[in-house]
């Protein structure tokens, strides 16, 4: 991919796009793989990096979703099930199986969540990633050998999934430029075009680096910007009520001995009714989330006191060397855009079900939802821009769609002592995935800031270094893009190595 060939691109199309796509997270990026894979011509424009929102920051889970057994949503239970198995099958080198055990202090808990788990199992049905089955004190232990065992009666051991979801993220841009699609970051729409019967027939957008003008045509528009959705539809209907509220989760990451096992720990049950989930990724442990009503979204939340402690308290009470403040190696938080419900009393209880909207100018807006069912929310969004800008398509082929790998390393030099992450990484990025900045390598196209933020910081000056030498952008500032880096870092280090 070559960001420059696709301005390029945009720059001298004289035909109106069959779609235009806002928004280049996991939903945005999925509408504009669906699309290009139909055989539609697509531009998909992000205002800042791919999956700078919402699509980085998630509980690196491709899942069901178990507490939505307790709500009673079998039908989304179901659906992600399905898409669970779709994704394990199209990406097999990002997504893979992941062994869960929820602990049991007490008879009953062994025996009610076994059942409920058992649940999950028949949902999945042949999507199934493996039964799960009640485990005696002594396979408890040796499976998590760091449990508190006072109080154990053993354990449920059940099978999800678990993923890298930017890394996927980057994979799907990819696979949406090989199908013929024009992928921008650094896009930011800044209106909507109208025809004269006040129906959307394009959108008006900048070029965020050079502040370059740009207004395109379209037969139909998707607004699949997550948590900025409103905005954008309130760019189309100034009078648009918001269709979406907002709930935080932050993931605190430590060290692999405080969970030295490859089976992850699922806390079914947590004094916000939430669940909380200890989970190996990428040889560190990762421990999330809380769910806290926000007002209002922004592209880099913060994680509050209030909610560390809150993760630092609950997990302590299931593991023996419980980790502490000064453990913390990186803290990320994320927003969720939940559709209104008007019965909803809290934000916990809210469907992670998506809902599709249309505006009297035809404005297509896809939100809610989550990581997991991307696709079937690309599909159902791509299906009412077909019928609206009356294009005439093949069907979805999805399903059944390969979604590439990264290429491989070019130079293995360790990027820094204690990532695992190397220069060819950094070369790869800028060359063939559309980095950027320091940011986009060390937050998106590695996972070096949620791994270990201050060794994030340490790696920035080389990372900026290798951009300056690989990027034909004249006016790039390495000096001043690593300290940018390193200022926004400065929210993910964990509380002794803040500044």
């Amino acid at each position: 991919m070559n960001r420059a060939e696709n301005l390029d691109r945009v720059r001298t199309r004289n035909e109106p796009w069959d779609i235009v796509v806002i928004g280049g997270g996991a939903t945005g990026v999925g509408c504009a793989v669906d699309a290009a894979s139909r055989g539609l011509d697509v531009l998909l424009v992000e205002q800042h990096d791919f999956g700078k929102g919402t699509s980085s920051r998630s509980t690196k889970l491709v899942h069901g979703g178990v507490r939505y057994l307790r709500q009673g949503n079998m039908s989304l239970v179901r659906e992600a099930l399905k898409e669970r198995g779709i994704l394990l099958r199209n990406a097999p080198h990002v997504v893979h199986k992941q062994a869960f055990i929820v602990p049991g202090y007490g008879l009953w808990q062994k025996v009610f969540y076994g059942i409920g788990l058992k649940t999950y199992d028949l949902l999945a049905g042949k999507h199934s990633f493996g039964g799960s089955r009640i485990l005696s004190k002594a396979e408890t232990i040796e499976r998590l050998p760091t449990v508190i065992t006072d109080g154990l009666s053993g354990g449920v051991l059940y099978y999800d999934g678990q993923f890298d979801d930017t890394r996927l993220l980057i994979d799907l841009v990819t696979t949406a430029h090989n199908h013929g699609a024009a992928m921008l970051n650094y896009a930011r729409v800044t209106s909507l075009k109208k025809d004269n019967d006040g129906q959307i027939m394009g959108v008006e957008f900048q070029e965020v680096e050079t502040g370059e003008a740009f207004s395109v045509s379209a037969r139909s528009v998707i607004n699949a910007t997550g948590a900025f959705c409103d905005s954008v539809r309130t760019m189309s209907d100034d009078a648009a009520q918001p269709v979406v509220e907002f709930s935080q989760g932050i993931h605190l990451v430590f060290d692999r001995k405080f969970m030295p096992s490859d089976t992850a720990v699922m806390i079914p049950k947590t004094s916000d009714g939430r669940v909380l989930f200890c989970i190996p990724w990428l040889g560190a442990t990762l421990v999330g989330t809380t769910d806290t009503p926000i007002a209002s979204a922004k592209l880099e939340p913060e994680a509050l006191e209030s909610e560390i402690d809150f993760v630092i308290e609950t997990v302590g009470q299931y593991l023996t060397k419980a980790p502490g403040r000064d453990d913390i190696l990186s803290i990320f938080a994320g927003i969720r855009p939940l559709v209104k419900r008007r019965h909803a009393t809290k934000t916990s209880s809210i469907s992670r079900g998506h809902d599709l909207f249309v505006d009297a100018a035809g404005l297509i807006t896809i939100t809610g939802g989550k990581w997991t069912t991307y696709r079937r929310m690309a599909e159902d969004a791509v299906n009412k821009a077909v019928q609206i800008g009356r294009l005439s398509v093949h069907e979805c082929v999805t399903e059944t769609l390969k979604i590439s790998s990264p290429e491989p390393e070019i130079n293995s030099e360790r990027l820094h002592p204690d990532l695992p992450f190397t220069v060819g990484d950094v070369m790869r990025a800028v060359q063939h995935e559309m980095a950027q900045t320091v940011e986009d390598v060390l937050a998106r196209r590695t996972r070096a800031l949620f791994l270990d933020a201050a060794a994030a910081v340490e790696a920035a000056d080389k990372v900026a270094g290798i951009i300056a030498r690989e990027t034909s952008r004249a006016d790039y500032d390495a000096e001043t893009d690593a300290a940018e880096f390193k200022t926004l870092a400065a929210n993910y280090l964990g509380s002794s190595k803040r500044v």
